[in-house]
């Protein structure tokens, strides 16, 4: 096996590490602020409204609805990735699991540091599977296929749809409050500088450094491989559907 391929081999390994850690850890998180009871995100809302409609928990709502808006991809010509397909399942699942061994938070002493910790660790992990790259979560991919679609930016794109989830939530009966507010202040920031802690090289990082040991003038002074900024600094594109979940 050449060190190209184990290198390949390596990344391949830690990017499905980061994948089905990033979206765990996401789910989990979302059972935190479910616990704090202080507001939820704007989909998190949407999911304990239909939650207290239906009967069903709320991870199962979730893995529902994000199959819903899956199928939405198909007439925006949206592709799914493995990243994507494992969103749907893997935070519900995570989600549930923890809201079943959490006990409620009583008391703000309690239920303040549980918003804040849900609220951070919800950015360590978007940063985590973001940074995996291998596909949007399936609510991400509708706003980026309805911004491309319609031609309007992605910043309104985003906001109109997630104005009409909290809305249609709330009416449901979700939880809307100050965690409602400081999350949509602090997600993004915080997701923006986890995203680069957990930056994946891409291969450009390491073409410079193969180009260099290839060259036949051993004479020549060794010059230290400098990656291209997009190769760790933004690993995923700024108009990507990955990308957009940073600009809120």
């Amino acid at each position: 096996m050449s060190i190209a391929s184990g290198s390949r081999g390596r990344q391949l390994t830690r990017r499905l590490v980061q994948l089905y850690a990033g979206l765990a850890l996401y789910g989990i998180s979302s059972a935190l602020l479910v616990r704090a009871g202080l507001g939820l995100e704007p989909w998190g809302v949407l999911h304990q409204g239909l939650a207290e409609r239906t009967g069903l928990t709320i991870g199962v709502v979730s893995i529902i609805v994000g199959a819903v808006v899956l199928l939405l991809w198909i007439p925006i010509r949206q592709r799914p990735g493995l990243g994507t397909v494992s969103n749907v399942f893997v935070i519900g699942l995570a989600m549930d699991g923890t809201l079943a061994l959490l006990p409620d938070g009583h008391g703000l002493p309690v239920r303040i540091p549980l918003l804040v910790l849900g609220i951070v660790l919800n950015g360590v992990a978007t940063g985590l599977y973001i940074a995996a790259r291998f596909g949007p979560g399936p609510r991400d991919g509708l706003m980026t296929g309805l911004h491309r679609l319609t031609g309007r930016s992605i910043r309104l794109t985003r906001t109109l749809i997630e104005i009409a989830v909290v809305t249609t939530g709330f009416l449901l009966g979700g939880s809307v409050g100050v965690g409602t507010v400081l999350y949509a202040l602090s997600i993004g920031p915080l997701a923006q500088f986890f995203l680069r802690l957990f930056a994946v090289p891409g291969p450009e990082a390491a073409a410079p450094e193969r180009e260099s040991a290839s060259r036949p003038d051993a004479a020549a002074p060794a010059r230290k491989a400098t990656p291209r900024p997009e190769a760790v600094d933004t690993p995923v594109a700024a108009e990507s559907p990955e990308g957009a979940i940073l600009r809120r």
